[in-house]
């Protein structure tokens, strides 16, 4: 994969766990709307990840992962920060 490329699977991770992390929190408050555009928002970034993953290798899985974890902490943050807004 190129370098181009595994920046690509890197933001599409961060993006994709980002909505995973928000949809949670809205599932756990019971807040129909941002859940429902969250689910959606997962369901269509996942579509664009899943073939780079399965056959990339483990430096791309890795890449995949970090990208993970810096959405997974984007998420919590930005939930809550909608939240307050609402």
């Amino acid at each position: 994969m190129m370098k181009s490329e595994r920046i690509v699977l890197f933001l599409t991770a961060l993006f994709q766990v980002t909505f995973v992390a928000m949809n949670v929190v809205f599932i756990s408050l019971g807040m129909w709307a941002p859940m429902l555009a969250t689910g959606f928002m997962i369901s269509l970034i996942w579509t664009l990840n899943v073939r780079k993953v399965a056959f990339g290798g483990w430096a791309d899985r890795f890449i995949y992962a970090f990208g993970a974890m810096g959405g997974t902490a984007l998420g919590y943050v930005i939930s809550h920060w909608i939240i307050k807004i609402l």
